[in-house]
Parts: C-alpha cells; sequence; structure tokens
C-alpha cells in the first residue's frame, strides 16, 4: 500500500483527478463522508488530505511515502525528499514585483516583502545584491503601496492583482507548478510500486497536454 499526502484545495481536486487517471483511484474519496484516510485496497493506495504547506513534512517523516506538493514549497524549505515528477498542474512563477516605475539604487539596501524568506535572500545572494527581508505572512502587494517595502517577492499567477493595485512582475525568479515527491526510505524499499505510479502519472500527465 502506498500512502499519498494530497494538498487540499483546488489544486487537490485536480491532482486527485490526475491520480484517478493513471488508474489510482479512490472511490471513497468521493463520497460525504467524515473520514480522514481513503484506501483501495485493490489498487494498492491510500490518500489523505492536508494543508499544502505540510505535505513535504508528511513526506519528509514517513507518515506518507509520496505526495505532491508545490515547487515554493521545495524550493523554501528545502525538504529531505526525492522530487520524482513535474505534474503539470497549478502552473506560475515566482516573481520579482514592484511599483511599475521601480527604479532600483544599488547605493542601498533593496527593502523586500515576502512570505518567501530563502527563496528571496537566494536569488538575491546569486545577484550580489544586498537585501533586507520583511517577512509577511499575508496581503503582501500591501507593502510596497504603503512604503514598508521596495518590491515584494511572491507567487504570480496572472498578474491581476498587481496590476488592479498598479504594481508589476519586474523580474521571473523561477516558475512553479506541483510535483510529486518521495520519501527517501520509502521510495528505497517500494521502489517497484513508486515507480509504477510515477510512471504511470506521467503518462497521465502527456495524456493532459495533448488534450484540446
Amino acid at each position: 500500500m502506498i500512502h499519498v499526502a494530497l494538498p487540499k484545495g483546488r489544486l487537490g481536486e485536480s491532482v486527485y483527478a490526475l491520480f484517478e487517471q493513471a488508474g489510482y483511484g479512490c472511490p471513497s474519496i468521493r463520497e460525504k463522508n467524515r473520514k480522514l484516510i481513503f484506501e483501495n485496497p485493490e489498487a494498492g493506495v491510500s490518500f489523505f488530505w492536508v494543508k499544502p504547506s505540510d505535505v513535504a513534512i508528511y513526506v519528509e517523516r514517513g507518515a506518507a511515502d509520496v505526495g505532491v506538493a508545490g515547487k515554493d514549497i521545495l524550493l523554501e524549505y528545502a525538504p529531505d525528499v526525492y522530487e520524482l515528477l513535474d505534474l503539470n498542474l497549478g502552473r506560475c512563477r515566482m516573481c520579482v514585483a514592484g511599483p511599475e516605475d521601480f527604479l532600483d539604487d544599488p547605493a542601498r539596501s533593496l527593502r523586500v516583502a515576502t512570505k518567501f524568506p530563502n527563496i528571496a535572500r537566494g536569488y538575491y545572494s546569486s545577484l550580489s545584491r544586498e537585501i533586507d527581508i520583511i517577512h509577511l505572512n499575508g496581503s503582501i502587494e500591501l507593502a510596497p503601496l504603503l512604503g514598508l517595502s521596495d518590491v515584494i517577492v511572491d507567487i504570480v499567477e496572472t498578474g491581476k492583482t498587481l496590476l488592479e493595485n498598479h504594481l508589476a512582475p519586474l523580474e521571473t525568479i523561477t516558475p512553479l507548478s506541483a510535483r510529486l515527491i518521495a520519501n527517501k526510505v520509502s521510495y528505497k524499499f517500494q521502489y517497484d510500486e513508486t515507480a509504477r505510479l510515477r510512471d504511470a502519472l506521467a503518462q497521465a500527465v502527456k495524456k493532459g497536454e495533448k488534450a484540446p
């Protein structure tokens, strides 16, 4: 039995649909009930829903054999897991954004507001740019509007929120999407089962990419 940690929410629904297409469905997961764990012994798989930012923890600690986590989580927290497959879901990008007319002044520290301090620090370190990290947990777009920061580092999907607040993406740090990850010990001892799951999901992803 392969134990799978799924992210709650809209992305998780799409992820589960992909598992179904790959032949790893579990009918009870679509029923109205209060179950926390859903099993399909015939398919050799069980699922449970967790907060998206917690998926990597469940997998790293071995409570789940595999899971699906955003690339942003993997980059920010660097969990000790294997990244097996890009599921081509939840596509967006990590960006530097700020006022549309922003001009950087290299003579002073750049004030950067973000939920992702490690990603921001790593990016600006690669540019040898001195920064002052302002760690926020919500409404990141407010920071430059109120003068708290010069720019923000955040996930950008459509850019609509930025546009409505007279902000714009200034630089793309990296593209993001949902990734299949595996616990390192489970991967070793359940290699055949995990590889079959990975390959079946890869085929489902390819079919989805070819669909009109």
